[in-house]
């Protein structure tokens, strides 16, 4: 997506702009030269991930655009006014607006606390809605105003809801001010649109949660911004109320190349799809039953393949204990455990108390070890059910790869 100068002297307001998606849009918008407000909480580093609110400046401005980096927590009335304050003291006014700050936890309700519930719902749900509120006196001044949530569209299907239905509640809240805003402020001409990636994006926080392995099904942030960029260089009148997904805006511009979104080339067949797409709950994610069969032994198997390849790297990488309660075929509790010496596996639990426990079918079990089927992508279709330390969950991808070539 070719730049086209259209957002020089325009001013950008982005929630969530010192690292990832937020961050990408915010280049994108000024490599055109636009005026780039910076609102995120980082202005310290993190001991994990890079970028703060000034070293994301400092990108903006050699990339041709002037920016104002601000410390702002998106639940915090007062943190906001300021930066808006000085945003039109500064610039002269808003132009765009772009809700990116987000939380997540992909828990069930019985696993949510109440202090995770209210992260998710003050951050996603209300601080959409404040940080709107407090850009839209500057918006309506604007000649070509937008409003630009990174949210999904309102998928009522049940199974978006049942295995994290305090993630979806507050999401899907960031969604409804796109519904609502359209068409309260339809005829003042701001354009108030959602735009949502059709596959994961990879950023350095899903690096740090899931390893490098996630950019082998991910895109870019890059997808992300150049549909951004596309959406709010249209005008404003002509475009309000809609639910996009990246890929297919920039179809609409006419781009027909996207492997140069994919993190690992040549691989675009084995991108995951995101959430809340009916399209991710698809055939193409449900393994062939008659092919991934499994016999009387062939879970024992498995296990022993898996000990045969453990070492102390592995274990010094993972550190974490995994129960597995295998159902259907070959029903059995089996534990591996990459905490302690080598490793090792068996059946029945572990000695001590599971970081994580995986619940699976034995079907769908094998066809994740042996890589017809993604750990993120059985999660995420209901295949696969965690309780306990997603995060470590998330970790045994390592131990996957490793047995790809070897199952």
């Amino acid at each position: 997506m070719i730049n086209t100068g259209k957002l020089a002297g325009c001013t950008i307001f982005i929630t969530g702009a010192s690292r990832g998606i937020g961050k990408s849009i915010a280049l994108k918008a000024a490599k055109d030269g636009a005026n780039v407000v910076i609102a995120a909480k980082t202005a310290e580093p993190h001991p994990k991930l890079p970028g703060t609110i000034y070293t994301a400046a400092e990108e903006i401005e050699k990339s041709g655009g002037h920016a104002l980096p601000c410390i702002v927590d998106v639940r915090d009335e007062g943190q906001i006014k300021t930066a808006v304050d000085n945003a039109v003291k500064k610039f002269g006014g808003i132009d765009i607006l772009v809700n990116n700050a987000s939380a997540i936890s992909l828990t069930s309700t019985l696993a949510t606390d109440m202090k995770r519930y209210d992260l998710m719902n003050n951050i996603n749900a209300r601080g959409t809605f404040l940080v709107s509120k407090m850009c839209l006196p500057y918006l309506l001044k604007s000649k070509n105003p937008h409003i630009v949530n990174i949210s999904p569209p309102l998928n009522m299907t049940p199974f978006w809801f049942k295995n994290h239905v305090a993630y979806t509640m507050a999401k899907y809240g960031m969604s409804m001010c796109v519904l609502g805003m359209a068409e309260e402020f339809k005829e003042e001409g701001v354009g108030v649109n959602a735009v949502w990636p059709r596959t994961a994006i990879q950023t350095a926080a899903i690096e740090m949660l899931q390893g490098s392995e996630s950019a082998n099904y991910s895109r870019k942030p890059e997808i992300m911004a150049d549909a951004v960029y596309a959406l709010v260089c249209k005008d404003s009148k002509s475009v309000t109320g809609n639910f996009f997904v990246d890929e297919d805006l920039l179809r609409k511009e006419g781009v027909t190349d996207f492997s140069q979104y994919s993190c690992t080339p040549g691989n675009e067949k084995n991108l995951m799809l995101d959430f809340f797409l009916d399209e991710a709950l698809d055939s193409r994610l449900i393994p062939n039953k008659t092919e991934n069969k499994v016999d009387g032994s062939k879970i024992a198997n498995l296990f022993t393949v898996i000990e045969s390849n453990l070492n102390a790297e592995l274990v010094d990488k993972v550190g974490a204990v995994y129960q597995f309660n295998v159902k259907g075929e070959e029903e059995g509790v089996w534990f591996i455990d990459l905490k302690n010496g080598k490793g090792t596996t068996g059946k029945g639990e572990p000695n001590q108390p599971a970081d994580a426990v995986l619940t699976m079918d034995s079907q769908n079990f094998f066809a994740m070890f042996s890589g017809k089927m993604k750990p993120a992508s059985a999660f995420m279709t209901g295949k696969l059910k965690i309780t306990g330390n997603i995060q470590k969950a998330i970790k045994l991808e390592k131990l996957m790869v490793s047995l790809k070539s070897k199952l």
